[in-house]
């Protein structure tokens, strides 16, 4: 299982850059990897603020259709256009080109409230 150590993530199974207020967000490897073939991405609205927890959108697989949730409030600037044609760029590459969106937060430090790749290992038992 893929944890880059340069990454926060959520409980949720969300990742997130750190150290800008400008956040990169996607579903993490594992997550992919519990989906199986993603199918479909219902991506945020560019503008939509967002709350730590709160919805961004559904991805669908041939198992099951789940819910992305942000792992940092703030607002979507940037939407990864390429997963409406390509969803299985989330499988291919999830922390590459397999990226959700991007979310500009108020102060930087806020995605240290999120697990280091130690924790997340932790988590997911890996």
């Amino acid at each position: 299982m893929n944890i880059p150590s340069d990454l926060r993530y959520s409980s949720d199974h969300e990742w997130a850059t750190s150290g800008s207020t400008v956040v990169r967000v996607g579903i993490t490897d594992y997550a992919q990897d519990a989906l199986g073939d993603v199918v479909f991405v219902d991506l945020p609205k560019v503008g939509a603020t967002v709350a730590a927890g709160g919805s961004l959108g559904e991805v669908e697989s041939t198992k099951s259709v789940s819910e992305i949730y942000a792992p940092v409030p703030g607002v979507v600037t940037a939407i990864n256009e390429a997963l409406s044609a390509s969803p299985e760029l989330i499988n291919n590459a999830p922390y590459g080109e397999g990226w959700i969106c991007e979310i500009t937060v108020d102060d930087a430090a806020v995605t240290a409230t999120l697990l280091d790749a130690e924790a997340y290992r932790a988590l997911t038992n890996n």
